[in-house]
């Protein structure tokens, strides 16, 4: 009897300690933090809330600004800008020009002396613009523009009143600004680190850029990427105890390509490492990784790995802080767009609305466009993980001859599900751009005025794929065309986006009417 009573007590244990651990791992934030395209991040703490800026280059508004009070569960609060530039052919989309991939690129996010600065820089125009405010969440911003692009630059307040600005990429350089933040002091420019790249060998693919600086107990600290060949993204580390050096630096993290950002602390002292993933169509995502101190050091995860649970609070999903559903229903005082929207390039205001009917989204059609990565006003959401989908309804009894109008995966190699008309009559269509070269898949004819339409991503373990459905009653989903592969290319730099749109290919002055979008995370069992 003993032996059994013996089992029966491991059994016993072993229960318990299975249900201890999946009740740890239910209480607690999980990696990645954010399953969606966030990357870039530069995070400060006021008090006890936290503030995020993001890149989201191409789209408009830019730099998107976030906040927290638990480093998880992240709400949109404000833009840092409308758009960039108003009078630039590739941010309009003008004269078959396009600006994928660039607009601004990594955002430096700081607060000194109750003034918040968030900069940010452009390959495009040439110029790096610093936006400030007293008032974060709801501005007004001031805007000051440098005439030169600094590359993934650190704005750094020093305790002495002096302003610097870190960029580069491999050999790192440094200038004093003006205190107002107006101006460089060129004759204070100099080479801070000649080679970055260094403590992760020789054999660099990728040097040492996204820099971020900071001042913690007297020293100064500056975090780095850098991607060695035939290896991953790493984190590399220098310390020094005057700004201007001597620098020494160290790798600080290699592990699951987890990579670029900076450090944060919690009001009650625990340290955190912000970085970001690769992880394919979903784009590039946020981590965190706990930080310990050792002789002046930050040591990075646990073991020197990313830990996949964390001792902070448990994530609530990316809805509706990130994304949401929208009605399109419109108050008196609401803003006609929600911040978890934001415009493919730079929008043309007069052709759209949320007024014009209430409770719907109306695209109107003011030019001719060669392709649906050319079209203006492709109202946008990120996708994100493991899985999602969203679906509308669209009305498109006012389309005219060659006008397309649906809902799309926007990348590169993007897909969508549309109503389109041609030689007088409707169909529905759906398309993939492998190799971004658009291919008719399936086309289905169309008689009704009203049709449902549904994109639904699989992010889970990398798989990718895409699929679009349609319905005539919205509760029964047919499937149509293909799967698509959903990859993570360059010339876009960017997740995949769900997407809104409606264009002319032959005759403009048609419009469609968008009923709502509604957005889930997961994939229907009927689809």
């Amino acid at each position: 009897m003993m032996p059994n009573k013996m089992k029966i007590r491991r059994v016993v244990f072993s229960l318990f300690l299975l249900f201890t651990l999946c009740n740890y791992a239910q209480n607690k934030a999980q990696n990645p933090v954010i399953f969606a395209d966030v990357p870039d991040m530069s995070i400060i703490r006021v008090n006890d809330m936290y503030y995020m800026s993001s890149t989201t280059m191409h789209m408009n508004p830019g730099v998107p600004i976030m906040k927290s009070n638990d480093l998880v569960n992240w709400k949109i609060v404000n833009y840092a800008y409308q758009t960039l530039e108003d009078d630039n052919d590739k941010l309009n989309l003008n004269n078959e020009k396009n600006d994928y991939g660039r607009g601004s690129w990594a955002s430096s996010l700081n607060y000194h002396n109750g003034i918040y600065y968030v900069s940010t820089f452009s390959g495009t125009t040439g110029k790096t613009y610093i936006f400030s405010t007293k008032n974060i969440e709801k501005g007004p911003w001031k805007r000051t523009v440098l005439n030169d692009s600094y590359h993934d630059h650190s704005i750094f307040f020093d305790d002495n009143g002096k302003v610097y600005m870190v960029w580069g990429a491999g050999k790192l350089q440094i200038v004093e600004l003006q205190s107002d933040l107006s101006a460089v002091k060129e004759e204070t420019k100099k080479v801070l680190i000649e080679n970055a790249s260094a403590p992760a060998g020789n054999n660099i693919m990728l040097q040492s850029e996204g820099s971020q600086l900071f001042k913690i107990k007297g020293k100064y600290y500056l975090f780095n990427i850098v991607w060695p060949k035939d290896g991953m993204r790493t984190v590399i580390i220098h310390r020094a105890d005057s700004i201007s050096g001597p620098w020494e630096g160290k790798v600080g993290l290699q592990d699951l390509g987890v990579a670029q950002g900076g450090l944060i602390d919690t009001p009650d002292g625990k340290w955190f490492s912000y970085l970001f993933k690769d992880a394919g169509g979903v784009g590039r995502i946020p981590y965190l990784v706990p930080v310990e101190w050792k002789e002046g050091w930050p040591i990075l995860g646990k073991n020197n790995k990313v830990p996949e649970y964390l001792d902070l609070p448990e994530s609530k999903g990316l809805i509706p802080g990130i994304v949401n559903s929208d009605d399109f229903t419109r108050k008196k005082n609401d803003p006609d767009l929600p911040l978890i929207w934001q415009w493919n390039h730079n929008p043309d205001n007069a052709l759209w609305s949320v007024r014009e009917r209430n409770g719907y989204l109306r695209l109107k059609t003011g030019r001719k466009d060669s392709s649906f990565v050319q079209a203006k006003n492709t109202l946008t959401q990120r996708t994100f993980g493991p899985e999602c989908s969203a679906s509308t309804l669209v009305e498109v009894s006012k389309m005219k001859e060659g006008d397309f109008a649906g809902l799309s995966l926007l990348q590169k190699e993007y897909g969508f599900i549309a109503v389109k008309v041609e030689n007088g009559a409707k169909k529905i269509v759906m398309l993939d751009a492998v190799k971004g070269n658009p291919r008719e898949v399936e086309s289905i004819p169309l008689i009704h005025d009203k049709i449902y339409l549904k994109a639904a991503c699989d992010f889970k373990d990398k798989a990718d794929t895409g699929r679009f459905f349609y319905s005539l009653d919205g509760e029964k989903w047919i499937s149509i065309g293909n799967a698509i592969k959903l990859p993570y290319t360059i010339p876009h730099f960017m997740g995949y986006r769900f997407g809104l749109f409606n264009y002319a290919t032959k005759n403009i002055g048609g419009y469609v009417d968008f009923d709502y979008f509604h957005i889930e995370d997961q994939i229907s069992k009927n689809n």
